[in-house]
């Protein structure tokens, strides 16, 4: 009985020794398992930090769209991509970071046991939004792409997919994400967009196939009709309610990537375009004073704007505005009054979506200006101009929707340059140092000659050539 009794108390003190042995021997700070949540919170906060940011580093998007100008350093304005790796850190911080972290969410996803088969495929769902999205923001910027075999551990060298192939294969995947976003999902209190909430995922999922299918329009036109239809059929944003954006906050790390950039920094490196100056000033548009700051004319209280490609002094030029130097400024990667111009676009393509191009051309003008604090005075008083109401404003139908989508568009500067080069319209200024009109996308990074130069080079035979003026698939006119 004595040697029973020492045998269970020496057991009792191994089993004890053993699990102190494992708590002291677990690095709490580094788990060798990350949770599906948080790396989908990591991978949705990268999106939107790499969206909204402006440093020269990151994002030149603003710059490119010719919204803002630049002071000491134009580089950027003059399309210069390779001094500071930023078609690299483009390609780094989508794949690398934002990809990579949706695809190992999903996988977690998938293997939880405890999850229920509704909760598991509206979580991936979601995910999966977040990854489309990233994919097609890649195929926008650079055409042809790694896709089949990215990010895969067999494949050292992935070779690039055809742009076309991919949205297509895109649009596969997110018409099967949308079939499963329904119920409820756990990744609830990781989401921070929608707080897990299924029915606007799937608004948003829809929005982007309307997005994806416009991108299409002029060059897969049965197609792009197919997709636009089915989009608006299960329902797209109907009220700014639905925005797809991020709440930023007032501290670092978690404020507005622009705070950091034009207030944080200390510097004044940006300044109004005389691009968007010039086009908002004529047509007296009331949200002048709310997309800048001071200084404005005196006398009839217009932008000023500096010289797009110059190194312009910051002291004479209008500034951003009030909102973007607001550290808690919501960053926005898609909302309703996008949805409505591509609606009216739709429209006008003889697409079955509802109501006329006029109705929701007037519905993008006056979401706009009442997001940016403007009232109905404002937008009935500029919606009666002869210069913007749509029945009499300059040019073809294209002409009118691109100018008013690229104005609503600003503090959204890929979508503003994708328009740009979508509809060719509004006409942009000739940078004075590059002496063109804005390229038509990145180059490769330097890092894909030297790590994946055989993949790359063929990709950029494909295309016609790694040029900036090179046009991704649906870039056709």
């Amino acid at each position: 009985m004595r040697k029973i009794l020492i045998l269970f108390v020496s057991t009792v003190l191994f089993i004890g020794c053993t699990d102190s042995f494992v708590e002291l021997n677990t690095d709490i700070k580094n788990p060798a398992e990350v949770p599906a949540g948080t790396l989908f919170a990591n991978s949705t906060v990268s999106l939107f930090n790499f969206m909204t940011s402006t440093s020269v580093n990151v994002n030149n998007f603003r710059l490119w769209s010719q919204q803002w100008a630049q002071t000491t350093y134009p580089d950027e304005s003059n399309y210069i991509l390779r001094e500071r790796n930023v078609n690299g850190n483009t390609w780094n911080t989508l794949y690398s970071t934002v990809i990579k972290d949706a695809k190992e969410s999903k996988k977690i996803i998938e293997a939880n046991e405890i999850l229920t088969a509704e909760d598991k495929a509206a979580s991936i769902a979601i995910v999966e939004v977040i990854e489309i999205f990233a994919f097609s923001v890649l195929v926008d910027i650079f055409g042809d792409i790694p896709y089949t075999q990215a990010l895969t551990i067999e494949e050292k060298t992935p070779a690039y997919d055809d742009d076309a192939a991919i949205y297509a294969d895109l649009a596969t995947r997110l018409d099967a994400a949308i079939g499963n976003l329904n119920g409820e999902t756990s990744l609830a209190d990781s989401d921070l967009i929608y707080g897990g909430s299924t029915a606007h995922w799937k608004k948003f999922a829809n929005s982007l196939k309307l997005r994806m299918g416009i991108r299409l329009a002029d060059s897969n036109v049965g197609t792009a009709q197919t997709m636009v239809e089915a989009a608006v059929a299960s329902g797209v944003f109907e009220s700014s309610a639905d925005d797809f954006e991020l709440a930023y906050q007032a501290t670092t790390p978690n404020t507005n990537p622009l705070w950091v950039s034009l207030v944080q920094s200390g510097r004044s490196d940006f300044v109004s375009a005389n691009t968007i100056a010039d086009y908002m000033n004529g047509l007296e548009d009331p949200r002048r004073q709310l997309y800048f700051s001071a200084p404005f004319d005196s006398v009839s209280g217009d932008i000023i704007g500096g010289t797009y490609g110059s190194s312009n002094s910051p002291t004479p030029f209008s500034k951003a505005g009030a909102n973007q130097v607001d550290p808690t400024f919501a960053g926005t990667i898609m909302d309703y009054t996008e949805v409505c111009f591509l609606l009216a676009d739709a429209n006008e393509r003889g697409f079955n979506v509802g109501g006329s191009a006029e109705e929701w051309y007037n519905l993008g003008v006056t979401s706009s200006i009442l997001e940016w604090g403007g009232d109905q005075e404002d937008y009935d008083t500029y919606l009666a101009r002869e210069d913007v109401a749509y029945s009499t404003a300059e040019g073809d139908w294209k002409q009118k929707i691109a100018m008013q989508k690229w104005l609503a568009l600003y503090n959204r500067g890929f979508e503003a340059w994708s328009t740009y080069r979508l509809y060719d319209a509004p006409t942009m200024n000739v940078a004075t140092g590059a002496g063109t009109t804005p390229p038509l996308r990145y180059t490769y990074p330097v890092s894909e000659f030297s790590l994946n130069g055989s993949s790359v080079r063929a990709a950029a035979s494909a295309i016609g050539g790694d040029d900036l003026f090179t046009r991704v698939f649906w870039d056709t006119e």
